[in-house]
């Protein structure tokens, strides 16, 4: 490139990274933030970008920026390891100053965005828009907390189960927007209310990631107690209940503010799926083995009543009451193929309904792994039950609160787990056996796109993601 050109596209792309830092840029004995660099900073160390290594790979046995080494099976810095990684990457930077006059900025940096003619552990950055690039340069700029988003989209989230990464959807589009990657076989997956964070179960590493929603890598891994599945979040998104797959049985509770597995409470079997009430009161943790229902005070965190069903619990969900508190569960059961209905005040089983042959429709019977009839979700506005059919490939939709079939539609073979966009517009599904998301416009009750994901789409869901 021509050096005057060089010069000038690095001119222009500094004037609009001013606007990004034009509060805290040049301010006076501005310090580097220890909290913000450990929690926001150092996960960009882990991270795998594409044709990149880690940047702990190389800077563990770096003369100059150290990174310290992480121990066998440790999947995060202690507090101590951090200040060390602290005080080794502020001997690179500038606080308060031009961030292209920190080497801590500029080495990973490409060279046409303003970065240093060579690293040896390869250029990370194309752009000084780079969200990851940001941080850190946010870090640097004297920033104690998370930029505000500029606003916050709606997404929805495919896990894909025998794969390695999830696919992010657009709902106004149908069309994928994103990936998150380097997470092998997700399972469940849940948003932070606010947008900022994604969380995602991981069956080989046995944790939970935690996602960054700006830069779609993960910024922690939480060790878990065993092998995950599903998991579920409060409303104001201070907690995280993950089922834990595994004998006794349990369910660990994530404290969100410090990133920690603050408690393996123990339940009446190994948890398949966990969900926290609409009200947020409780959290419901199923269990194949021992065919019972926990109900978790969130309160207390405690196990407050349990109830045993006719055989192992599947999927479930939940209607409320005037009031917002919960009024049924609705759960599918091992060898069954539809619903039954928990009353929540007396803790019985009050319904049962059975998913009828659809006509013309050839049953399926190869695969089930057990539940014939695995997923479940009331619309937003509490009018309708949608239940997924695996035997016939379709969804079922029954009114509420009197549970008459009103619709069916054809949504792929082995369709799994549904979400619905926020306005209840449209619903989506993951088809296992197709490697598609189907989008329903709920409506109308018909599919409106087939949307290629990975490979066996289960768990979905929507999330707000924050938009920078």
């Amino acid at each position: 490139m021509n050096p005057n050109i060089r010069l000038r596209t690095s001119v222009q792309l500094f004037s609009l990274v001013t606007l990004f830092y034009s509060s805290i840029l040049f301010a006076q004995d501005v310090q580097l933030d220890f909290d913000y660099f450990k929690n926001e900073v150092q996960p960009i160390f882990l991270s795998k970008r594409e044709g990149n290594v880690r940047c702990i790979q190389c800077h563990t046995r770096s003369s100059g920026f150290r990174i310290q080494p992480l121990e066998d099976h440790q999947l995060f810095w202690t507090d101590e390891q951090s200040r060390m990684n602290f005080d080794s990457a502020s001997s690179f930077s500038l606080a308060g100053e031009d961030p292209l006059r920190s080497r801590f900025l500029t080495h990973p940096l490409s060279y046409d965005a303003g970065g240093d003619p060579f690293h040896g552990g390869g250029k990370h950055f194309d752009s000084q828009f780079d969200p990851e690039w940001r941080i850190m340069a946010d870090w640097v700029a004297g920033a104690k907390t998370r930029r505000e988003p500029s606003s916050v989209a709606i997404r929805i989230i495919q896990t894909n189960a025998a794969g390695d990464d999830s696919t992010i959807i657009d709902p106004e589009t149908n069309l994928v927007v994103g990936h998150i990657s380097d997470i092998e076989i997700p399972h469940g997956v849940v948003g932070a209310p606010d947008g900022s964070q994604i969380y995602i179960t991981n069956e080989v590493m046995h944790s939970l990631d935690i996602v960054d929603a700006r830069t779609l890598r993960v910024k922690r891994r939480i060790p878990l107690s065993g092998r995950p599945n599903n998991l579920g979040v409060t409303s104001d998104g201070s907690k995280v209940y993950v089922a834990i797959m595994e004998m006794p049985g349990s369910v660990d509770i994530i404290d969100v503010a410090s990133m920690t597995n603050v408690k393996t409470l123990p339940v009446n079997g190994a948890i398949h799926n966990v969900y926290v009430t609409p009200d947020s009161r409780y959290a419901v943790a199923g269990s194949i083995q021992t065919r019972t229902i926990n109900v978790i005070d969130t309160s207390t965190d405690e196990v407050v009543w349990e109830l045993e069903m006719s055989s192992g619990i599947r999927p479930m969900t939940f209607d409320t009451n005037a009031d917002g508190s919960t009024k049924n569960i609705f759960v599918q059961l091992s060898g069954f193929h539809g619903f039954a209905v928990v009353d929540f005040a007396s803790r019985k089983e009050v319904a049962r309904v059975e998913h009828p042959a659809v006509p013309g429709e050839e049953a399926h019977l190869d695969g089930l792994q057990g539940a014939p009839a695995h997923g479940l979700a009331v619309s937003p506005d509490g009018t309708m039950l949608w239940s997924t059919s695996k035997v016939y490939s379709h969804v079922y939709i029954h009114s509420l609160p009197d549970l008459e079939e009103i619709g069916r539609v054809f949504v792929g073979q082995h369709p799994e787990w549904i979400t619905f966009t926020p306005d209840g517009k449209r619903a989506y599904i993951g088809a296992a056996g197709d490697n598609v998301t189907y989008a329903v416009d709920a409506i109308k009750m018909e599919a409106i796109a087939k949307i290629p994901v990975g490979q066996v789409p289960k768990r979905i869901a929507m999330v707000r993601m924050a938009v920078d």
